[in-house]
């Protein structure tokens, strides 16, 4: 019966607002990102910290439609930074192609030794800082 006398929707300060069944009426809110792109382990584990430390930044992205991109650009970043530092890393140690050749499991392991310990390093500043 209420609903009969009211409109099913008002706009108010440019917000859509629909008649319920229990005669209130609701904002339809909806939080479109500007981007889709697929998030790696770095961007999901920065998203992670954001929501539980950073509540505030983390909603205010997801608000203006920015915490897709945001993401994805730490995910980005950080695979460049851990590229790079294990390649340099990789020089200073000797871990190189004579030593692919002749010792296969030797060379895989101390490369992801090095990337672990790079990774370490990049947890501490571009993830959980």
């Amino acid at each position: 019966m209420l609903k009969n006398q009211l409109a099913e929707s008002i706009v108010e300060n440019g917000i859509i607002y629909q008649l319920a069944e229990d005669g209130c009426y609701y904002p339809q809110l909806s939080l479109e990102q500007k981007t889709d792109y697929v998030i790696g382990k770095y961007g999901i584990m920065r998203g992670e910290y954001m929501m539980k430390y950073h509540r505030h930044e983390y909603l205010k992205m997801l608000m203006d439609g920015t915490w897709n991109q945001y993401l994805h650009e730490v995910d980005e970043e950080c695979h460049k930074e851990v590229e790079l530092a294990v390649k340099r890393i990789m020089v200073k140690e000797g871990v190189n192609e004579p030593l692919k050749k002749e010792n296969p499991m030797e060379w895989v392991k101390r490369v992801n030794e090095i990337k672990a310990r790079v990774e370490e390093i990049m947890f501490e500043d571009m993830i959980y800082s």
